[in-house]
């Protein structure tokens, strides 16, 4: 199975910019839309808008509320999510090509985006 985010929701992500090293993604949805899982290498997230979402991974989840204009780290990580809040929700991903330096991220990675 694919978990390409802009394959198995290409409605809310859309690629940008794309060479050897990086992939740059922009996600776009509404209050109350959902993601079907996927996967993302390690990542840069910046947010153009203000939102609250719910990221959900297995049996883990947690609720995300981030300010337009942060900057988040994402870990390597599959997921799903849903936007909670009564907002869009529009951010652009950098997403990492390189092999991870440490190895394989760990099962209690943090979900979600965080400030390291």
């Amino acid at each position: 199975m694919d978990h390409d985010p802009t394959t198995t929701n290409p409605d809310l992500y859309k690629l940008i910019f794309e060479n050897e090293r990086i992939r740059v993604l922009e996600y776009k949805d509404k209050p109350g839309d959902k993601t079907t899982p996927h996967r993302h290498p390690d990542s840069v997230i910046y947010t153009l808008s203000s939102f609250k979402r719910r990221v959900a991974a297995g049996a883990r989840q947690v609720d995300v509320e981030l300010q337009a204009g942060q900057v988040r780290w994402v870990g390597a990580q599959e997921h799903s999510g849903e936007n909670i809040g009564d907002t869009d929700t529009h951010t652009i991903f950098v997403e990492l090509k390189e092999p991870l330096p440490s190895g394989s991220p760990t099962p209690d990675s943090p979900l979600g985006p965080s400030t390291t």
